[in-house]
């Protein structure tokens, strides 16, 4: 039988965030807008669809006197990304076996 895959990291920008959130402290909005191939709107609604779910936290603050935001992973997010990647792993497995 397979497993459930998360449909909220079963996207292609949701997904390079939590990746690359997950391999770093935090980044800023700036840094994943330059990393993942989306518009800043994308990005931004992706975003509000991880913090909704408590996968990332978002901080909001300035840096001279122009808007910074700061995403982190939490330790939900974590978890969820762990069960997503074991998830996708055993249909490759699967696939494997079938050959």
């Amino acid at each position: 039988m397979f497993k459930n895959l998360d449909p909220l990291l079963h996207s292609q920008v949701r997904l390079a965030i939590m990746t690359i959130l997950l391999n770093s402290k935090s980044a800023e909005f700036s840094f994943l807008l330059e990393n993942i191939d989306t518009t800043k709107g994308n990005l931004s609604f992706q975003i509000t669809k991880l913090k909704e779910a408590n996968y990332i936290s978002v901080k909001k603050s300035f840096r001279n006197n122009y808007p910074l935001t700061t995403l982190q992973i939490t330790e939900t997010g974590i978890n969820a990304y762990e069960n997503y990647i074991a998830s996708i792993t055993d249909y490759f497995n699967k696939s494997k076996q079938n050959q």
